[in-house]
């Protein structure tokens, strides 16, 4: 079995002397429960724990019951060689740092702008760009974003360039 390591021993010893501790105040007990939390998800005994039971003939669904997640988020954490691992999870930081707010200095109209503006549907806004009446590009900014905007002639912004 693979034992903690010593981040995560330590972390729990804090705990416990802040538990055995009368005066310990909440916010400092509430900051080491959740560095306990934080350092057994990040424990390679957590990741050796879940492969052993998978070896031992767990199912997904057995070990994310254990772990308290869905079998589909289960697998996703620990599926897979540690490379693989690796990649998803710096694939999910990289897009959890994006901004989730659509930026409001691109050119030309939303698909939904130019539905509003022209008073015909979303759908009819994406026949229009099909069929060529109707001028659009993609912008993608440099986080990889990317964004369909329309350019209808009214607006005077149907130069996209």
């Amino acid at each position: 079995m693979t034992h903690l390591s010593s981040d995560t021993t330590a972390a729990l010893q804090r705990l416990l002397a802040l538990s055995d501790d009368d005066a310990a105040q909440p916010l400092e007990v509430l900051r080491s429960i959740r560095l306990v939390q934080s350092a057994l998800e990040t424990d390679a005994a957590t990741l050796a724990s879940v492969r052993a039971a998978v070896a031992a003939g767990a199912s997904w669904e057995e070990v994310a019951d254990a772990a308290g997640l869905k079998a589909a988020a289960a697998r996703w954490r620990w599926l897979g060689t540690d490379a693989e691992i690796a990649a998803r999870l710096a694939a999910g930081r990289k897009r959890s740092a994006r901004p989730s707010s659509v930026p409001t200095d691109l050119p030309g109209l939303s698909v939904a702008e130019a539905a509003v503006q022209l008073g015909v549907t979303a759908s009819a806004i994406y026949l229009q760009v099909s069929r060529g009446t109707l001028e659009s590009r993609e912008v993608t900014l440099p986080d990889g974003r990317t964004y369909k905007r329309v350019f209808p002639r009214s607006t005077g912004a149907d130069d996209p360039s």
